[in-house]
């Protein structure tokens, strides 16, 4: 008989249990990770259940892969333009939550009498929620259209990218035992530069790659290239002093811009389900049951921080981000768990040698106990908002209320603050490729200049004259350029007298940037004079063919990301559609339901379920505000406005549970759809007609979804309402139609 390596052997044993357990906790509506956990432990070396594997290490390698596929699905999930529709809010939160987190744990683990390291690796393990577990959550409750969920996403897709941060940092502190503010300062920096680096060089190339190739790419070769791409940068990533973890996600997070985001995501993911499973079976192996029960005190403290801690610092966040009570509490208590990146940054400090090993089985005993809470504090959270509008005096409430109102109005407003960040934006993205050009030729092309055996004289002047040549356009842009062409990330700044200000400002960052790289190839009198031989080129020569060779670069680049950010661009507007405590959500209309071709003023649905339809689309087609002869279509996907409890009813009307397919946005129509707040004055001519007849529909290609009047509130009003002096209307619309009546 042919002896079998004892890798195989013992992956068949894994994943075998693992099926059986899997489909048992699938039974019960328990998380599937959970089955994972189990399994490991029943064949893993800490009990005696189930023969137990062989080779550990064998095991070790598996999930070293598994950690890399997971944190590459969650980049291809993740991407840049999630980060740019999440919104200042969940980013707020989602800081504020894991701060509060990080510090909690690391004070509790000095309590408890541990090390300064282990304390430190604990705050991080308590700090992130476990989305694969709060998303099948929702899923089974059918809360997947309430107005939390929005919120808990973004909250999540922040916690993914500062988890891979963490790890960054930790190791960091990990390997140099060292907790000066200027080491911790200089790896933030490199990361970022890091970071910027691979946005910007992955989003010019890649996309434009993959399109050529688009008729060469079958489901085979589609597959090899991303996990091939995926693998490089893992490599990259670690010989540049990072963890294989953040290679992995960048990759992911670049290859989900491209035009095969959406197909490699899908080849990807019975890779990463196959592993990622490895991953969490080896996480069981850890469990150890007699750890447990000595420190099932501390079990049970590190739960109730998790469980309570998280409540209380997502709550208090999203209230001071201008979130409503209610809402916050929800996302609170939705997220009061730890998962699959604790274990990942318990593992790290196991494979860095600088924590207690204890820490593991108590970081996995922690996760499975809140796992299990986690339904129950979703259930039971609007109940508990009610118990807490009884006991709160009403004038808290209402502070409170009348808070979330006023952040949500000031909103509508971001123009100072786009054009501020549109700048920033600017300055950096010139400055990190100008840096990096500089990198690569003095540490890169140099270095092979010399290696050939040429004299350091020419090897430096061919190095210098690269440098130049091909920082020429980006140094032009640092210290001249205008950022009136870029659409989604920056826009027009040619405004007010502080441009000036600003515009020397960036030019002395040129010229210090520019003087700075030349004192490393030259003496310091010879970068002087190269300095000011290329103030007068670039600044006065080759002004205008630097700026046009700079404008094919930043062409390539925003045509690449806008593909996919313009996309989403509605979406992003069509979230944040809501005054008081109604939110927008979207459905799908399914082929066979019987309202298929039915004009909307038939169906009324507004009258019935009190919610407004203020968005059609169909295939690239987009219909906003659409009208009484409208008819829902097949496939068609429709943005509807209201309350959770309205939606809930709407819900049931749809008899759609399919999942969301991909919307493909139409780029063509460039109006900024929105939601604005209008007042009648004495001169509307508006006053005393009814929302059917004064017109605004028309004026505003825009929808009356609320009205405040005496300070009443009247969400969805009916299209019969008589307008009234004072009247202030949300509308939404077209944003530049809407403010022209103003």
């Amino acid at each position: 008989m042919q002896h079998l390596p004892s890798m195989i052997t013992d992956l068949a044993l894994i994943l075998g249990t693992a099926g059986i357990v899997t489909l048992l906790f699938k039974k019960l509506n328990q998380p599937i990770v959970l089955g994972y956990l189990v399994a490991g432990f029943l064949v893993g070396p800490k009990t005696s259940i189930f023969p137990t594997i062989v080779g550990q290490e064998s095991i070790s390698l598996w999930a070293e892969i598994g950690v890399i596929f997971l944190l590459f699905a969650l980049g291809l999930e993740f991407s840049f333009k999630k980060l740019f529709r999440v919104g200042g809010s969940a980013g707020f939160t989602a800081l504020f939550e894991i701060s509060f987190m990080v510090t909690a744990g690391y004070v509790t683990g000095r309590l408890l009498g541990w090390t300064s390291m282990d304390s430190m690796f604990l705050g991080g393990i308590l700090a992130i929620s476990s989305t694969s577990i709060i998303i099948r959550t929702i899923e089974e409750l059918g809360f997947k259209n309430f107005k939390f969920v929005g919120m808990v996403f973004g909250i999540l897709v922040i916690e993914d990218l500062v988890a891979v941060l963490l790890m960054v940092l930790l190791t960091t502190v990990a390997l140099t035992r060292d907790f000066a503010g200027a080491e911790m300062l200089g790896a933030i920096v490199k990361l970022s530069f890091f970071l910027s680096i691979w946005f910007v060089a992955g989003i010019f190339l890649l996309p434009s790659f993959l399109k050529r190739a688009q008729k060469l790419l079958t489901e085979e070769t589609v597959l090899v290239v991303a996990v091939g791409l995926c693998l490089l940068m893992v490599v990259f990533a670690s010989n540049v002093g990072f963890s294989s973890a953040l290679g992995a996600f960048i990759m992911g997070s670049i290859l989900a811009e491209t035009i095969e985001g959406e197909r490699i995501h899908h080849l990807v993911k019975p890779i990463k389900n196959l592993f990622s499973a490895v991953f969490f079976i080896s996480v069981g192996m850890m469990i150890d049951p007699q750890v447990i029960m000595t420190y099932w005190k501390e079990v049970l403290l590190l739960s109730s921080i998790v469980i309570v801690g998280k409540t209380i610092s997502v709550t208090l966040g999203s209230v001071l981000s201008g979130q409503s009570l209610k809402s916050s509490l929800q996302s609170g208590m939705s997220l009061s768990q730890i998962g699959e990146f604790s274990f990942i940054i318990a593992t790290l400090g196991l494979s860095l040698k600088v924590i207690n090993e204890n820490m593991y089985p108590l970081a996995v005993a922690v996760s499975v106990v809140t796992a299990f809470t986690t339904p129950y504090m979703m259930r039971s959270s609007t109940k508990f908002y009610a118990f807490l509008e009884r006991i709160l005096p009403p004038k808290v409430v209402a502070s409170l209320d009348s808070y979330s109102v006023l952040s949500f109005s000031m909103q509508g407003n971001r123009v100072w603050r786009d054009q501020v960040r549109a700048y920033i934006i600017k300055i950096i993205l010139n400055a990190v490729v100008v840096v990096a050009i500089f990198l690569l030729t003095s540490r890169v092309f140099l270095p092979f200049l010399l290696e050939r055996q040429m004299a350091e004289g020419p090897a430096k002047f061919l190095s210098l004259s690269a440098t130049l040549i091909a920082s020429a356009p980006f140094l032009w842009a640092l210290a001249f350029g205008r950022t009136k062409d870029f659409d989604v990330l920056v826009f027009d700044q040619n405004k007010g007298t502080n441009n000036y200000v600003f515009l020397v400002s960036r030019i002395m960052l040129a010229v210090g940037l520019l003087g700075a790289m030349v004192a490393q190839f030259v003496p310091i009198f010879w970068a002087l004079a190269i300095t000011l031989w290329m103030v007068i080129v670039v600044g006065y020569i080759l002004s205008q063919k630097l700026n046009d060779i700079y404008h094919w670069f930043e062409h390539r680049f925003l045509s690449n990301l806008n593909d996919e950010v313009q996309k989403n661009h509605a979406r992003k507007a069509v979230q944040s559609l809501a005054p008081w405590d109604a939110h927008m959500t979207e459905f799908q209309i399914p082929p066979e339901a019987p309202y298929v071709g039915v004009p909307l003023s038939q169906l009324s649905i507004r009258e019935v379920y009190g919610v407004t339809i203020a968005l059609i689309e169909r295939g690239r087609r987009r219909i906003t505000a659409p009208g009484r002869n409208e008819c829902l279509m097949p496939h068609d996907h429709i943005h509807v406005i209201g309350t959770d409890a309205q939606l809930v009813r709407f819900k049931d009307f749809i008899q759609s549970e399919h999942e969301d397919l991909q919307r493909v946005v139409s780029v063509q129509d460039d109006g900024q759809y929105t939601l604005e707040s209008y007042r009648l004055s004495e001169n509307s001519p508006y006053i005393n007609c009814s929302i059917r007849d004064c017109g605004l529909r028309e004026s505003t290609q825009g929808l009356v979804v609320g009205i405040e009047r005496d300070g009443r509130r009247i969400l969805n009003p009916d299209s019969s309402e008589v307008l009234v002096l004072g009247d202030v209307l949300w509308i939404v619309g077209d944003r530049d139609k809407i403010l022209n009546q103003t």
